[in-house]
């Protein structure tokens, strides 16, 4: 099975501290600690199947086909596959207008 490299954009970093810092002040670090260990796992499995996600459908709207998403409820995390790398641009609450998060985002990149 091929592996691929996942990377993360400093955004996507970002997104993930906000999560976690989040996580610990409304509820609790110890499960802020543990969403982290479940994104990192999450994240992980795109190292063998990085074909899994699909195009988010806000994204395809706007023809941009290259990006996809996985899941980890309730976030979307999108990224992109590039040769043998996987680029995680973003961690976003699907609880949120993702349209424009999206819009605003993905199209400076």
């Amino acid at each position: 099975m091929k592996k691929y490299r996942v990377l993360f954009s400093e955004e996507a970093e970002k997104d993930l501290k906000d999560i976690s810092l989040y996580v610990a002040r409304y509820d609790s670090p110890e499960k802020a600690v543990l969403l982290l260990e479940n994104f990192e796992e999450t994240c992980v499995k795109l190292e063998n199947y990085p074909d899994r996600g699909h195009i988010p459908k806000e994204l395809e709207r706007l023809a941009m086909a290259q990006y996809l998403e996985i899941y980890f409820k309730p976030y979307r995390i999108i990224y992109e596959i590039s040769k043998r790398e996987v680029f995680v641009h973003c961690i976003i609450d699907g609880r949120r207008d993702i349209e424009s998060v999206l819009r605003q985002r993905m199209l400076r990149i």
